[in-house]
């Protein structure tokens, strides 16, 4: 974004069967607004944006004017899980990537994205470490309850737990979205973030469902993102670069947008 930017906030606007993401950016000569993105790419959708975005300049501009950065605009919450942490690193690649690091990173440019655009984000956790405490005898269930605990507290409205994974051999690749047998809504979820997350996969997966603790205890509709295997070289080498940490992590976000839009 231009260096000239003083300000900028997103507006999310929901309606039925209309989801529009505008970004309303206010820059020290006048201001100017920027579209985000526009799902269903309609131009009525266009104009309503455009429309909103102008009646809420001056609205805008005074309340930044009176107050300090905004957090959340938009009262829906979004839970970001990173997988494991710790002594807990998960899955290791070929070449020595830890899983833990990886979702931490995926995580947080993940919830940087639904931040910018209003979301109220809620991480798990925001660094190496994990949840259980001491690394003694139960730490794995003990962290996996202090992730539902911050879930449950937080009275999210999505969640999306990131992990990396693995198998015997080294064939497999591409990402993957697991949700818990007999939920519609995860179903659902997770079968829109496929679709974008198989415009960067070499061949098309399906969404999984299964029985999984995070799918299985959440109040809340929840996915597992699973983003690629660390058990082939190549896709290890690519989930450590940050041009596809970008693309992924967007996928992942378009794929919940256009979630929220079936609504």
């Amino acid at each position: 974004m231009d260096n000239s930017v003083d300000k900028c906030i997103t507006w999310g606007i929901f309606a039925r069967k209309c989801v529009v993401f505008c970004r309303i950016v206010l820059k020290k000569a006048g201001w100017g607004v920027e579209m985000l993105f526009v799902l269903n790419s309609r131009k009525l959708f266009v104009v309503l944006a455009l429309l909103c975005a102008l009646q809420l300049t001056l609205t805008v501009y005074l309340y930044f004017s009176s107050s300090g950065n905004v957090t959340s605009l938009l009262d829906y919450t979004v839970v970001i899980d990173a997988g494991h942490g710790g002594v807990d690193a998960g899955v290791t690649g070929v070449n020595g990537t830890k899983e833990s690091h990886l979702n931490l990173v995926y995580s947080k440019q993940l919830g940087q994205l639904f931040s910018q655009c209003g979301f109220n984000v809620v991480y798990t956790r925001t660094d190496e470490n994990g949840l259980y405490g001491l690394p003694t005898q139960g730490f794995k269930m003990r962290d996996m309850n202090k992730r539902m605990e911050i879930i449950n507290e937080s009275e999210a409205d999505i969640v999306i737990s990131v992990h990396m994974n693995k198998y015997s051999s080294d064939y497999r690749t591409g990402a993957q979205v697991f949700y818990q047998k007999g939920s519609e809504n995860g179903q659902l979820l997770a079968g829109s973030i496929q679709q974008y997350v198989n415009r960067l996969n070499s061949r098309n997966l399906e969404s999984l469902s299964g029985d999984y603790f995070i799918t299985r205890e959440s109040s809340c509709v929840a996915v597992i993102v699973e983003c690629g295997f660390l058990s082939n070289a190549s896709e290890e080498e690519k989930l450590n670069s940050t041009q596809h940490q970008q693309q992924l992590t967007n996928a992942i976000f378009c794929g919940v947008m256009m979630y929220l839009y079936s609504l």
